[in-house]
């Protein structure tokens, strides 16, 4: 397992490669692409910016999963959406305002198995954690 410091060194580097290219390089991660979402802080109300993989897109929206990787509590970018659902996305060549809203317990029923089946990971995160994992969807502004 690489140190903190190489893992942020990393991340620095694909974050500054994945912005400065609109997201053509550095735009797929485990064969899901990647997003640079950013949200409001719910607290300070300054932009934040959280790089994440998207497993599920259908048409024109976007699946995101507040995993943390099965931590107990739930991502920051999370908590900010629930209290700002406006939000701005980089994926592969743009941007775009895009409003997040989380999945409904039928949406999440029959997207979860297809988020599972794209990246194995996400139901070892929900094992590890006894909250449930939610989705996101974001679905552009008007």
């Amino acid at each position: 397992m690489p140190s903190d410091f190489m893992l942020k060194t990393m991340n620095t580097i694909h974050r500054a490669l994945f912005k400065a290219t609109n997201g053509l390089v550095g735009g797929n991660l485990l064969g899901m692409p990647v997003v640079d979402l950013t949200t409001t802080g719910r607290k300070s109300g300054q932009p934040r910016s959280s790089m994440l993989t998207s497993p599920v897109q259908e048409g024109n929206k976007i699946v995101l999963v507040a995993s943390r990787g099965g931590d107990p509590q739930h991502p920051g970018w999370y908590h900010n959406i629930q209290a700002n659902p406006d939000v701005e996305v980089t994926m592969r060549g743009g941007r775009k305002k895009m409003r997040a809203r989380v999945a409904s317990p039928e949406e999440k029923e029959r997207l979860w198995p297809q988020v599972v089946k794209k990246y194995k990971g996400y139901g070892q995160y929900q094992t590890r954690t006894t909250r449930e994992i939610p989705l996101v969807i974001l679905e552009p502004a008007d």
